[in-house]
């Protein structure tokens, strides 16, 4: 794999409802992320200057399309004429947009609103690239319709994409070897008990 590009990243955020709301801390958060070639602690690395082309590319498209450019992760102090990208995330993302519709090899997260739960759902399989998913909820009833309706090899429940588990390709690879592995951890109040996930899942030190 090439720095930074994990096939299995989280490249797309669907908040539902109030959950929007989170979106100032989320980009609070990655704007924390630190950028460099590795001489010092690190969270995102260098990119190939062909995939930093694409990733530039498709950035722009978002904004020539109407997204609106939340955090501009194109230039990374200190690294003005390497290919790093920083940590860059796209709202107001529509799925007839380009940044959308084709897989983005860097730190990118493209943010869709969704009114309800079933308009999420219907967002997750209409998209072509269905290999895996996850939703972050703290009721039963909503993961539990989340992982019978949608049509994904893998599912995360209150986890990232649980990458250790086997998966079969769906959607544009492929209906075979077709798995249905889910990953569940409980995700309460901040003032209850933390819940050990029973599954090894990589945390990148944190």
């Amino acid at each position: 794999m090439e720095p930074e590009q994990r096939c299995m990243a989280l490249s797309t955020a669907i908040l539902v409802g109030k959950a929007l709301s989170w979106l100032p801390e989320v980009v609070e958060r990655a704007k924390a992320l630190r950028v460099n070639a590795g001489t010092s602690p690190l969270d995102v690395g260098p990119l190939i200057s062909q995939a930093k082309q694409k990733v530039n590319s498709l950035i722009q498209s978002g904004v020539d399309e109407g997204a609106q450019l939340l955090l501009n992760g194109r230039k990374v102090k200190g690294y003005d004429n390497g290919n790093f990208l920083g940590p860059t995330i796209i709202g107001n993302v529509t799925p007839q947009m380009k940044c959308y519709t084709e897989e983005v090899p860097g730190p990118v997260l493209v943010v869709m609103e969704a009114e309800s739960l079933d308009d999420a759902i219907s967002l997750v399989n209409d998209n072509p690239y269905g290999n895996s998913t996850a939703i972050f909820t703290t009721n039963g009833a909503t993961a539990r319709k989340y992982t019978h309706e949608v049509d994904i090899g893998q599912i995360g429940i209150n986890v990232p994409i649980p990458v250790p588990l086997p998966i079969g390709a769906t959607n544009f690879y492929g209906k075979s070897l077709h798995t249905d592995q889910n990953c569940s951890s409980q995700w309460k109040a901040e003032d209850s008990t933390v819940q050990t996930l029973s599954v090894y899942m990589p945390s990148m030190g944190r």
